[in-house]
């Protein structure tokens, strides 16, 4: 039974692995890996005020965020996301929902301290806090209801306005020329295969179209061999070289 049971697992990893492996390849055709940023130690964070928890390393010059479990990454008009921070990248096909909560200005907010006017008490998380606590920040929303995200005397935005914000920035985001630049790829990449399933139809019609050819074998087929020279027919002989029946004698009247 153990046998049985082993072989089992065996073949199942068998078929799993390669699937997998394939899958893993078609996905990253085209499309290459960000260089690694290199950290001493684990990146402390800082919450970004009227986020919906969104969290990014202030230390870097690139924009380098951790939200719901993940570590996200936009590099070249292209967003990639791992687990760890440091490896295990993976190109994302689409834009995080949270990047449009994201200030464009949080860096000069970050440095003077100061959010819309309003002193901004930033608290710096270490990254194993962070793992620990991230998801119980989001279901009690921490930092909006409790903290107000280190901004004195703050009020979070309506709901309509920030709306409008996330509108103004999509708009923003959009125009930027590693982005389209990124979209345009896409889109021709997902055009080849529409006209690869085109090209074919054509040539089986090309082929289909061509007259057939025949050869001249096909043609003319050997004659038959030449009946061989008639000569005396030999008695009990008809014309064509068969014996000849001999009548009944039992229809034949007595002899006398």
């Amino acid at each position: 039974m153990k046998k049985v049971l082993l072989g089992t697992i065996l073949l199942a990893l068998a078929i799993v692995v390669p699937i997998q492996a394939i899958a893993a390849v078609d996905i990253s055709i085209g499309i290459s890996l960000p260089p690694p940023i290199v950290f001493a130690a684990p990146p402390e964070v800082i919450v970004i005020p009227d986020s919906n928890n969104v969290y990014v390393v202030p230390d870097i010059d690139v924009d380098f965020f951790f939200w719901n479990g993940w570590w996200w990454r936009l590099w070249e008009g292209r967003w990639y996301r791992s687990h760890y921070y440091d490896r295990s990248w993976v190109y994302y096909n689409n834009v995080p929902s949270f990047y449009f909560d994201v200030d464009p200005g949080w860096r000069g907010h970050y440095r003077d301290h100061n959010w819309y006017g309003h002193r901004w008490d930033y608290e710096r998380i270490p990254s194993r806090r962070l793992q620990q606590n991230w998801k119980s920040w989001n279901n009690n929303r921490y930092w909006e209801r409790q903290r107000t995200w280190g901004v004195q005397n703050y009020r979070p935005r309506p709901q309509p306005q920030r709306q409008e914000l996330r509108h103004q920035r999509q708009q923003q985001y959009q125009q930027r020329p590693e982005v389209q630049r990124h979209q345009q790829q896409m889109q021709q990449q997902r055009r080849q295969p529409k006209v690869q399933q085109r090209e074919r139809p054509r040539q089986q019609l090309q082929q289909e179209r061509q007259p057939q050819v025949r050869h001249p074998q096909s043609q003319q087929q050997p004659r038959q061999q030449q009946s061989q020279p008639r000569g005396k027919q030999r008695p009990g002989e008809s014309q064509r070289g068969q014996p000849q029946e001999k009548p009944d004698r039992g229809d034949e009247g007595p002899r006398r």
